[in-house]
Order: C-alpha cells, then sequence, then structure tokens
C-alpha cells in the first residue's frame, strides 16, 4: 500500500501539476489524501478542484480556509482588532476580498456544497495494526496551533495525547515534521503552496505500509512560482500581495 499524502494546496494548480507529475513518474500510489486548505488565497481554485476530483481513490478533509469559504468565519484580525491600528485595517481589507473572490468562483462553478460537506478526518489501520489519524490542524481542532514543527515535545504531545492514533498526519503550518512523542509519530507534511522559508518548493509525503510496518518518504518538488505570481497580478487578485510574498520567501 502506497498512499501520497498532500495538504495546504491554497488554488495553486501550477504546484499541485508539478506534485502529481513527480508522483506519476515514481513508484505507483495506490490512493490519494488530501488535508485540507484546498482552494482559498491561490489564483486557480476551480481548476484544483477539477485536477484533484479526476483523481482515482481520492479521500478529503477539510482545512480552516475551507471552512471559512462556505461559513464566512474569517481569520484574525476581527474588526474590533482592525480599528486599533491602520495596518490591521489593511489585512482585513485584503482578508475579507480574497476570500470572498475565492467564495464567489466556488460558488459560481457549483462547488460550495461539495466543499461543505467534507470530513474532519481520515482514519485507518495499517496492515500491520498502526492506527493511522490524518487531520488538517491537530486532532480535535479546526484552527490555531497545530502540529508546528518548533514547537518541543511536551507542547507536541498536549496536541496529541488524547487522540486514539499511533501515526498523526496534518498540515495547515506549510513547515514539514517528522517525530516520535512518547510512542506517537507526528508527521506535518508541510504544503503545496505558500510556502515557509528557506526552502519554497512543494512539500508532501508517501507512506508506504505492509504486515511488516510503514514508512514515511518525505518529498520535495520545484515549480514555477514566478508563474503564479503572473497569475495573480492578471487577475487583480485582491489577496495578492499576501501570496505573492510567500511564494518570494518574505513571509516568515
Amino acid at each position: 500500500m502506497r498512499i501520497a499524502i498532500f495538504s495546504d494546496i491554497h488554488g495553486n494548480i501550477i504546484a499541485l501539476e508539478a506534485v502529481l507529475a513527480e508522483i506519476a513518474g515514481g513508484t505507483a500510489v495506490d490512493e490519494y489524501w488530501i488535508l485540507g486548505d484546498i482552494v482559498a488565497l491561490g489564483p486557480t481554485p476551480i481548476e484544483v478542484l477539477e485536477r484533484l476530483t479526476a483523481l482515482p481513490n481520492i479521500r478529503f478533509i477539510r482545512g480552516n480556509t475551507d471552512r471559512y469559504i462556505y461559513t464566512g468565519d474569517r481569520p484574525p484580525p476581527t474588526l474590533e482588532e482592525a480599528l486599533t491600528s491602520l495596518r490591521k485595517v489593511q489585512v482585513l481589507s485584503e482578508v475579507a476580498g480574497s476570500f470572498a473572490w475565492t467564495q464567489g468562483a466556488i460558488s459560481q462553478a457549483g462547488w460550495f456544497d461539495w466543499l461543505s460537506q467534507l470530513p474532519f478526518e481520515i482514519r485507518m489501520d495499517l496492515p500491520d495494526g498502526t492506527r493511522v489519524l490524518a487531520v488538517h490542524v491537530a486532532p480535535g481542532k479546526e484552527d490555531g496551533l497545530g502540529l508546528l514543527a518548533r514547537l518541543n515535545e511536551d507542547e507536541l504531545w498536549q496536541l496529541v495525547a488524547d487522540c486514539e492514533a499511533d501515526l498523526i498526519f496534518g498540515g495547515h503550518h506549510h513547515q514539514p515534521l517528522d517525530v516520535h512523542v512518547k510512542g506517537k509519530h507526528i508527521v506535518n507534511v508541510g504544503s503545496l503552496s505558500n510556502p515557509v522559508p528557506p526552502d519554497l518548493r512543494a512539500s508532501y509525503v508517501v507512506l508506504t505500509a505492509d504486515p511488516s510496518g510503514y514508512q514515511i518518504e518525505h518529498h520535495r518538488v520545484d515549480y514555477d512560482r514566478e508563474a503564479v505570481v503572473e497569475q495573480m497580478e492578471n487577475l487583480r487578485h485582491p489577496g495578492r500581495n499576501y501570496v505573492i510574498a510567500h511564494l518570494r520567501g518574505r513571509r516568515k
């Protein structure tokens, strides 16, 4: 059994195609797991959905930005917080415009109900009996602090201690992680889009499992980030400044 697992595509078809091309050029996978944040922020949310849903044996979960699209919730700052700072007013305006843009595209193309019905987690028992849990942020959490690489063992343990799983996959923070904490194996698969420097390549993992055990392979794939920048600029996308800063390694 081989499963390709990735997260945080953020409406970036160029990054997605680069990753799928690498997977297609290697050993075949049996399933794809997509760990959320599929459409928001980037220039090509519909193309991403159409490409993913055409893949065989694919499973999805929702991320916090997917939830923002279909509920109308938004990330910080709140209006009250924004009123304390001109900079926060600018951020609030950009956030509102970006999510409204994606929400309009999703609704117009008929994907709104599909997005709203995505599950919160994926569970599976591997052939060797390992219990697997895949989430976007962390077990039992839909937003906020998740499986972040800079957390120490005690902080990570607080996030996973109560979950009934031996191997936990997450995304959300756009930084890969692979650690063992008190008998649990914690893996952050990183992100396809909006990378955290210094490595700006797309990140994903492949899980290989058989009755004797399992292995995790971390992969990095380069793609034409400037082509994504051009797409954002040509669309006059309201969230382009934020995304372009990520693609050029200017955000941490």
